[in-house]
């Protein structure tokens, strides 16, 4: 009896355990399918397409896990996280957050991509402003340098829009100053402001092009400099901050982990319930003030 005992306890401590098992696993692969998308997105769609295929080929799941990466956007793996708390906890409530979460999440995410297309803007001008230079000391007419310097890659995304405006008056013999002005309204393409002045001030006074770009692209790279060391210092308590707000999942993993079911207190109880309200209003809170403090510094 004491054997069948023990294998019973054994049993129900497996299946106790087995939710705390799905969920971390869940969790898991949705963390990995999220992070890993952008680095294989090019590879997905070439795998899909049958092109640039291994002499070897592709597993299946391979090419499944490709296709869900390269068509599935970023912020629906929380509908999906959402649905695998909502079987765990047999409850409708995960679902309705996850659903909730998606609009969030998908605003976060298009931020850090401005974020992100803001900083290779900057880098685009920079780049744009020593071509030019190079291209002016090299004894080019100023027009014709900057049609050769916005040829590259780099000078096109450093005018973006109005990479049209601006190289149709450096052709024509057009409002180049202008164009520049105008071109300089997107984010990160402020330095082009720098590059119209420079530009109205060789052609009205004849003073050196040249040196003035010069001089605008160390400028333009020591605020680069400065941006980017103030990243990295505000990168730890950034860190800190994150870490303060996964918390929580944790806490309800390892409490899953040991069998105290804190789903079932929570999605199934008045008092828990109402935990989780407050829980949630607080950890929102929290997160918004840490951004708060975070952006303040910043500024």
């Amino acid at each position: 009896m004491s054997g069948e005992g023990a294998v019973t306890s054994a049993a129900a401590t497996a299946a106790s355990g087995a939710p705390a098992y799905a969920a971390a696993v869940c969790a898991g692969a949705a963390a990995w399918l999220t992070v890993e998308r952008d680095r294989g997105v090019r590879r997905a769609r070439l795998v899909c397409a049958g092109e640039g295929a291994e002499p070897g080929g592709v597993a299946p799941w391979q090419r499944l896990v490709g296709w869900v990466r390269a068509r599935v956007r970023r912020e629906w793996w929380c509908l999906a996280v959402g649905l695998a708390v909502a079987v765990l906890g047999e409850s409708v409530v995960p679902l309705v957050l996850g659903a909730l979460g998606v609009p969030l999440v998908g605003r976060l995410l298009r931020a850090r991509e401005r974020r992100r297309a803001r900083a290779a803007r900057v880098d685009a001008v920079i780049a744009l402003c020593a071509a030019l230079a190079g291209e002016v000391r090299a004894g080019r007419q100023p027009g014709a340098a900057l049609l050769a310097a916005a040829r590259s890659a780099e000078g096109a995304v450093g005018l973006g829009g109005g990479a049209a405006g601006v190289l149709a008056a450096a052709r024509f013999g057009g409002d180049v100053p202008g164009a520049l002005r105008a071109a300089a309204r997107e984010p990160g393409a402020e330095g082009l402001l720098g590059l119209a002045a420079c530009w109205c001030v060789a052609v009205d006074r004849g003073a050196g092009l040249a040196s003035g770009l010069g001089r605008l692209t160390e400028a333009l790279r020591a605020e680069r400099e400065q941006r980017a060391d103030l990243r990295a210092q505000m990168a730890t308590p950034r860190s800190t901050a994150v870490l303060l707000a996964v918390l929580p999942v944790v806490g309800l993993l390892m409490g899953t982990g040991i069998g105290a079911e804190p789903l079932r207190v929570l999605l199934h109880t008045p008092a828990g319930l109402a935990c989780l309200l407050v829980g949630g209003v607080l950890e929102g809170v929290g997160v918004w003030w840490a951004v708060r403090i975070l952006r303040g510094a910043v500024r």
